[in-house]
């Protein structure tokens, strides 16, 4: 099992970010994985940052942590030969330690480039798309592409790595588990759910098992839950909304009715190391073995110093087992 921590890219700045990639590596932290999104969820959060040009500058900062998109949607801000180029040449600057992170997107984050947001169905086949284009760069030499919602015209990526970056394809459905089966190289899932794997594992698959787990740190509980509240009760809304909506404002009205105590049923908060070992395990007992850590607390370096003190050693004997 791989222990990673989630760069919440919607909270801090470019700058903070790097930092926190670099006190990451120096914790212990496997992976740090970074969301590829234009708008936060939230106004609280005030941030978002370019992820590909974080990445580089992470890249260029450590030896040892591999870097992941956790995710990119490839298909409507961007494109995916813009993708393939961008993935290799992120491989190229990591020395190899670059995972590519995909999904199908939300609407908050690609509608901003006015071309419309496709229904589910639609959005699924453009991932497919989407994988099989990139794959096709990644081959080397010059390629087209005409698919049904996809083209590319006579395109090379000429700076390539010679190993290929993983592709980690998420979900929460069998449409997805069945596309990370079938031209992915692992699954991604935000919740600690059994049955996603059992699908993805049906549908052929057998690669890495990526997972966030929400956790927030702070000297006490009342703290840790309130910033959770804060910056995270967009959560709480359901993928089906996380989808759908435009805006941070469409978020803000969507969270308003969430509680604190609704935000307390996911989450492992507080001091106490085994409230968040027993969140962590519900995701490796669900069979995921790349775990990133995600901290929605009001001190991150706090947070930073309680994985390297307590979590970790405890982390380890569980991976052990």
């Amino acid at each position: 099992m791989r222990i990673g921590f989630k760069l919440f890219a919607e909270a801090y700045s470019p700058t903070e970010l790097v930092r926190q990639a670099v006190r990451a590596e120096e914790a212990g932290f496997d992976f740090v994985e970074i969301s590829d999104h234009f708008h936060p969820w939230l106004h609280d959060q005030n941030h978002s940052g370019f992820a590909w040009s974080i990445l580089g500058s992470i890249a260029a900062k450590t030896s040892t942590l591999e870097l992941a998109t956790g995710v990119t949607c490839p298909f409507v801000r961007y494109h995916p030969a813009i993708v393939a180029q961008a993935a290799a040449t992120t491989a190229l600057l990591s020395d190899g330690r670059f995972v590519l992170g995909l999904g199908s997107g939300e609407r908050l984050n690609e509608h901003v480039v006015a071309r419309g947001w496709p229904p589910a169905a639609t959005r699924s086949a453009m991932l497919r798309e989407s994988i099989e284009i990139i794959r096709l760069l990644w081959s080397g030499g010059y390629h087209s592409y005409s698919g049904r919602h996809l083209e590319l015209e006579d395109a090379r990526v000429f700076d390539l790595p010679e190993s290929l970056p993983p592709i980690i394809v998420a979900g929460s459905g069998g449409p997805a588990a069945k596309i990370a089966a079938e031209l992915g190289d692992g699954l991604f899932a935000t919740e600690a759910d059994r049955d996603l794997i059992d699908r993805y594992e049906k549908a052929g698959g057998a690669g890495r098992r990526y997972a966030e787990v929400p956790l927030s740190w702070a000297p006490t509980e009342e703290a840790a839950l309130q910033s959770a509240h804060k910056l995270f009760r967009f959560s709480a809304t359901g993928w089906k909304v996380q989808a759908e909506l435009p805006n941070p404002v469409n978020f803000e009205a969507a969270a308003s009715v969430v509680r604190e105590s609704d935000i307390a049923e996911s989450f492992g908060y507080g001091p106490d190391p085994s409230r968040h070992l027993e969140r962590i395990r519900e995701f490796a007992d669900a069979g995921f073995d790349h775990l990133a850590l995600v901290d929605a607390g009001p001190d991150v370096d706090g947070f930073l110093d309680f994985y390297r003190d307590e979590l970790a050693p405890a982390l380890s004997k569980l991976a052990s087992a």
